[in-house]
């Protein structure tokens, strides 16, 4: 029996499979960051991944960070999502949207002009792509101290936009080196308040963002993404006793609610993942990273171990919008062409063929 296609549990709902859609950046929003019928087929074709982890949405203007990235905060992007989400119910599937505040990982001509936050005045390495080429990233503000209950009400404004357009939840990006993981790692995180300094400061708001949208929509549609010591984007986190204590911090501080999910992208055979799974106590989705192509050898593998309850998939996705069905039945896969995963329209999005 394949332990990939038994069923799963997250939350209240009983998915298919074990393995999910990944959330997968692919800078084909509308105007004003609003899912337009591109999106919408996008979206419909996969719905048989049973859970579907949207690409990374702003929960705000400011926490735009890439070109044409979709939001989750203004009524037009509501409804845009609500035509997403009516098109993956429509087929069977469920869909959690990415509440992603890039923090830092930004620049003003992506976002008309507005500027970006952090932790810490401390610039990010390397360049941010814009409408005018590559350009450094620029310096952030810090964000004042009576600042930060903003970012948790900008979190759980657009957890319940999302779910008024339909979404079944909604997963927190605190991973990969954007605004949650800058508060988390000490290479971008100097404050010396309560937000600064100590694993359990640094924690803390991941802690209160995590637990205020729990509150306001419901710990069952809520998904969590870490990625400890990921070392991406300038986030550092190289002390591994820091990083046990800030993440033994994290996880304690928010597995008494239920969650949806916890989904952590790091080593699946790691003592510390090993560790957060038993101190979360619910569903974990298991992500290796961005180095490997996630097969079904490898899902199998993961699973068989007991390293996690489900598995993120992401390239597979791209190119396969009837992923399962392949996988289950054996059929030669589509390649995916990476010159067409950022920006433009159907090439490489819409027209991989079902088989």
């Amino acid at each position: 029996m394949s332990r990939a296609f038994e069923n799963a549990q997250v939350g209240p709902w009983t998915l298919p499979q074990r393995f999910v859609m990944a959330p997968l950046t692919r800078n084909r929003a509308g105007e004003g960051g609003v899912p337009t019928d591109l999106n919408v087929e996008y979206y419909r074709q996969r719905a048989s991944a049973g859970l579907i982890i949207t690409e990374g949405t702003q929960p705000s203007a400011v926490g735009q960070g890439y070109l044409d990235t979709p939001g989750i905060h203004s009524d037009e992007q509501v409804a845009g999502w609500s035509r997403v989400s009516e098109a993956v119910h429509a087929e069977g599937g469920r869909i959690f949207i990415q509440l992603m505040h890039a923090g830092r990982i930004a620049h003003p001509d992506n976002k008309n002009g507005l500027e970006s936050v952090a932790p810490s005045a401390i610039a990010a390495p390397g360049k941010m792509v814009t409408a005018n080429g590559q350009v450094d990233h620029p310096t952030p503000r810090a964000l004042e101290t009576d600042e930060v209950p903003g970012i948790v009400a900008d979190f759980v404004h657009a957890a319940r936009q999302a779910v008024a357009a339909g979404a079944d939840g909604v997963e927190i990006h605190s991973a990969n080196g954007y605004l949650l993981h800058q508060f988390l790692a000490p290479s971008s995180n100097t404050r010396t308040d309560g937000y600064g300094g100590s694993p359990e400061n640094r924690a803390r708001l991941t802690v209160e963002v995590t637990r205020a949208v729990a509150e306001a929509i419901g710990a069952e549609r809520v998904g969590i993404r870490i990625s400890p010591a990921h070392n991406i984007q300038g986030v550092l986190e190289e002390d591994a006793a820091d990083v046990r204590a800030t993440y033994d911090a994290l996880v304690g501080g928010i597995a008494d609610l239920g969650l949806a999910y916890l989904s952590i992208l790091a080593d699946p055979q790691s003592d510390l993942l090993r560790d957060l799974r038993q101190r979360f106590g619910g569903p974990v989705i298991i992500n290796t990273g961005f180095g490997d192509v996630t097969t079904l050898d490898s899902v199998e593998g993961l699973l068989e171990r007991d390293l996690g309850d489900l598995v993120a998939v992401g390239r597979p996705f791209l190119a396969n919008p009837d992923l399962p069905k392949r996988w289950r039945e054996g059929i030669e896969l589509n390649e995916p062409n990476p010159d067409t995963f950022y920006g433009g329209g159907a090439e490489g999005y819409t027209d991989y063929p079902a088989a």
